[in-house]
């Protein structure tokens, strides 16, 4: 199959967004207005609850998705009597109603992810996509050059979270992941977002249907320098690869090309630590914080 360019932006979907850009604003100027009352500056409260400068201007001016967590701490600091927290019932309601919007160049494999009854994905440059946080997935997306407007930022964020559902499937997919121990020890994010990702992958590592390895940093071969890639069966059809780097993807459905790839895949497994032992590599991680 050929390869395909990545689009610049992705098309917003007409169905929910209208509705949920009015309420985002419409709580963004509430914040604003209490935060005022309280004379408090953008930074002082974003020192409090956690978030930057330029995060508590995205939220008021609506242009960034407000997380329950964040309207309830809010609505304590500002002594907003509850009604933030009501709204954050209204934001999941209308979060709920926007169709996820994958870019163009990634739909084909999308659906077919979505089918899959195996999926086993070499990570050597990122955390594999199906894994990451919201935190995590909003950095990635957010400082990607060039850059990506705050709206695509959170579509993407949205359709990257809504992939996990994979793992909610019944009958569960068999799913692998071999990851590279110089991915898990990149700070993406900062330490916090960080540190939340490792969670995460602990987590992950404990379902029934997963295996999560990691490839040391002190093996001195490696079967496949050529970068990252994905392996997956969809249901009643024969297995695919699929590739993606610099923002180029490539769906490969030779059956020798992808033979080849399913052997690096193998090898890759067998030179990394067991599933043990690599969830109590990820324990040492965070007992380092």
């Amino acid at each position: 199959m050929a390869e395909r360019p990545e689009a610049g932006t992705s098309q917003e979907d007409p169905a929910g967004s209208e509705e949920a850009a009015d309420l985002f604003r419409a709580i963004g100027r509430m914040i604003k207005a209490a935060r005022e009352r309280a004379g408090m500056s953008q930074r002082e409260l974003g020192r409090l609850v956690g978030y930057g400068e330029e995060q508590i201007s995205s939220l008021e001016r609506g242009r960034r998705t407000p997380q329950p967590e964040f309207l309830a701490a809010v609505d304590e600091l500002l002594g907003c009597g509850g009604l933030l927290k009501v709204l954050a019932q209204d934001v999941e309601r209308v979060k709920s109603r926007r169709r996820v919007r994958h870019p163009e160049w990634f739909k084909g494999y999308a659906e077919l992810e979505a089918q899959a009854v195996e999926l086993h994905d070499y990570s050597s440059l990122a955390i594999p996509g199906l894994l990451q946080t919201e935190a995590h997935a909003r950095v990635v997306f957010s400082t990607r050059r060039p850059l990506l407007d705050e709206e695509t930022v959170e579509q993407r964020v949205a359709a990257r979270l809504d992939r996990q559902r994979i793992f909610e499937r019944w009958p569960a997919p068999f799913v692998t992941f071999s990851i590279e121990e110089s991915v898990l020890r990149r700070p993406l994010g900062g330490w916090d977002v960080h540190y939340e990702q490792l969670e995460a992958l602990r987590m992950f590592g404990r379902l029934r249907n997963v295996e999560l390895q990691v490839l040391p940093m002190d093996r001195t071969e490696h079967p496949s320098l050529g970068g990252p890639f994905i392996m997956l069966a969809p249901k009643g059809r024969q297995q695919v690869a699929y590739l993606e780097v610099q923002h180029v993807s490539r769906l490969i459905t030779d059956p020798e090309e992808v033979r080849i790839l399913a052997a690096r895949y193998g090898s890759i497994r067998a030179q990394a630590l067991t599933p043990g032992e690599s969830g109590s590599l990820i324990e040492k991680m965070l007992g380092e914080r």
